[in-house]
């Protein structure tokens, strides 16, 4: 359904601009800006995705990835459909870049949403699968309804967005996992048709302007961003610019949609990124979409003790005080914790709405 959006103006000629995101897509009537979703509908700008989906399921947290949000939990996830950024190795392109909106086969109100957590016992929901910047409005109305029952909200996103759009987003949600896609701007603006500097900014604005905790992804890429110079001067950065206790996640990429030539990303690369970010002060620094044991465990930084032991999702240790502190030391882990972990595993389970 069209439903009102905001951040927008008018322009002279008849088109409307879209002040959302740093794209500023002008759009003439009966058109879409570069997402796909968001139309000049009659010279206003309207969400064309508002109540659709293309796919509600209920997962582990640590998918996401959030390896300090209430870990062990199961959060409800969905999307819509369109992207503000067109990177060439998005591995849901699917849903991503979908042109058809037969995509979006499930429909759900917020308080549809909501009211589902409730029943089946979700800790949080997540915006994620495409960026929910693109259908903010939808995003924030959900977040709301969640918000009045005790559920908490989680956005999966790049940051592109812009000053005002991103007070209000963030300021509905509770924790965030940023794509950190690269450390170079050739990277996004070759890749991604970005830029770096949004990204950084919204980092930036997370960690001290809001109480949103966030973890970062790095999504691997061979001969791309993978370089350990790059790891380097990325987790410097972060370590000087967010402080020493945002985790990073980094992840393999495996062949997608408009990068098929490159190969898989060695588990060598990933565990030497951990490494790098670890010895640049990062406390918590694990890898992605590969078996390796010491990549998917928190460590106490006071004493070295296990905190949490995973394989893939699940759980097979839990060591820290109902408010998230070493049994061992009495120091404190970063993150979101209450009472004991949760048991969900590494369960994936769609969800319809009827």
């Amino acid at each position: 359904m069209d439903f009102p959006a905001r951040y927008w103006h008018a322009l002279e000629d008849g088109r409307i601009q879209c002040d959302l995101c740093p794209r500023d897509c002008k759009i003439k009537p009966g058109q879409r800006g570069l997402c796909f979703v968001r139309a000049n509908i009659d010279g206003k700008m309207a969400l064309t995705t508002y109540g659709r989906s293309s796919g509600f399921c209920i997962d582990p947290v640590e998918k996401k990835p959030l390896n300090h949000f209430y870990p062990g939990t199961p959060i409800l996830s969905f999307g819509t459909a369109g992207c503000n950024l067109t990177c060439k190795f998005c591995q849901n392109h699917d849903i991503s870049k979908s042109r058809a909106f037969d995509k979006l086969q499930s429909k759900a109100s917020p308080e549809m949403i909501a009211q589902a957590c409730v029943k089946i016992k979700c800790k949080s929901v997540a915006f994620t699968y495409n960026d929910p910047v693109i259908f903010l409005e939808y995003a924030v109305d959900v977040a709301k309804a969640c918000r009045a029952r005790g559920i908490k909200t989680v956005a999966v996103s790049a940051g592109y967005i812009h000053d005002e759009a991103r007070k209000e987003f963030f300021s509905h949600m509770d924790a965030a996992n940023i794509d950190l896609k690269a450390f170079q701007e050739e990277f996004y603006h070759k890749l991604c048709s970005a830029h770096l500097d949004n990204i950084l900014e919204t980092l930036v604005y997370l960690k001290h302007e809001t109480n949103v905790w966030f973890e970062i992804t790095d999504l691997l890429i061979p001969g791309e961003n993978d370089s350990a110079e790059e790891i380097d001067a990325m987790t410097k950065w972060v370590v000087k610019e967010l402080g020493v206790d945002v985790p990073m996640h980094f992840s393999a990429f495996h062949p997608d949609w408009k990068m098929l030539d490159k190969p898989r990303t060695p588990a060598q690369s990933l565990i030497r990124a951990r490494e790098i970010a670890l010895k640049n002060g990062v406390r918590y620094a694990y890898t992605g979409n590969v078996h390796h044991e010491e990549g998917d465990t928190t460590y106490c930084h006071g004493c070295g003790e296990v905190l949490i032991k995973r394989d893939w999702y699940e759980l097979s240790q839990y060591n820290l005080t109902s408010d998230g502190k070493c049994l061992k030391c009495g120091e404190a882990c970063a993150g979101r914790f209450e009472g004991e972990a949760g048991d969900w595993g590494r369960k994936r389970m769609p969800l319809r709405f009827r």
